[in-house]
């Protein structure tokens, strides 16, 4: 087969991407391939994933395009919800902990942590905080102290590997709020130690803004726009929240963004 035949099947395959089943794209690449003379289709590989993502063949496009490794094993994508009035109520206090294991090698999740908590100085919730966040009193009644999830957490990460020094980790975030102001203070008005692995952390919003040289005013909506991403469920619900931030993370990288430590250690 020609160069410029193979050229046109590789023109005939990209172009008719939009009306191909997903779930054959990886064979009829392969059977492209195979009669293509070695190197043919050097150049043309990045044309037909690109074409491929814009009619939203993504994870075709990550089995044909790699991109570059990440400084840590996993990214432990963190988002939490917190009791909150207008005007604000103080302590605040934890009601959501939700946890995504990323792959730092895929960017896929592997594994979930998701707790509610039970407030404990205002044990009942502000109608403002149930139409922020969603979660409603039955949702936080009779569940496990801040003290107890904490436990809780620590259990799976050990069960996730996580607690392996060999094992390089570290939280991610949308802003410094989590676990700069809110896990540290509220830990300290329970007289509760912080384990060592919340005291470094990835803020997305910086990372975002190195990447495209722009800050996101509104945090996940505008990285999602400026991404050309749906946003994901309920804005302001803790995990919903954290699969956006998941979904933004695996877009940068598929970039070729490399995400690094933002916080400074403590």
């Amino acid at each position: 087969v020609s160069d410029a035949s193979g050229c046109s099947m590789i023109a005939l395959l990209h172009t008719g991407a939009a009306k191909f089943p997903q779930n054959l794209l990886p064979r009829a690449r392969q059977a492209v391939c195979s009669l293509l003379p070695a190197g043919a289709l050097k150049g043309y590989s990045s044309i037909v994933s690109r074409k491929l993502a814009s009619h939203g063949f993504g994870a075709s496009m990550a089995a044909m395009s790699s991109f570059p490794p990440q400084r840590y094993h996993y990214f432990l994508v963190l988002d939490f919800e917190a009791t909150c009035d207008k005007p604000q109520i103080h302590p605040q206090e934890i009601i959501e902990f939700p946890i995504l294991k990323l792959n730092g090698r895929t960017m896929e999740i592997e594994s979930t942590f998701h707790m509610y908590v039970q407030p404990v100085v205002h044990p009942q919730l502000t109608p403002f905080c149930t139409e922020l966040t969603g979660i409603i009193q039955g949702m936080v009644d009779g569940q496990p102290s801040l003290q107890q999830v904490l436990e809780r957490v620590d259990e799976w990460m050990a069960k996730e590997g996580l607690l392996d020094p060999s094992v390089k980790s570290i939280f991610v975030t949308c802003g410094d709020w989590d676990l700069k102001v809110m896990l540290p203070g509220q830990c300290q008005y329970l007289g509760l130690p912080v384990a060592d692995y919340f005291k470094q952390w990835i803020n997305l919003k910086k990372a975002y803004s190195f990447a495209m040289g722009s800050w996101p005013k509104n945090g996940l909506l505008d990285m999602n726009k400026g991404l050309n991403l749906q946003h994901i469920g309920r804005p302001h619900s803790g995990i919903d929240d954290c699969k956006n931030i998941a979904n933004i993370m695996k877009t940068l990288a598929h970039r070729g963004f490399i995400f690094k430590q933002t916080s400074k250690p403590f």
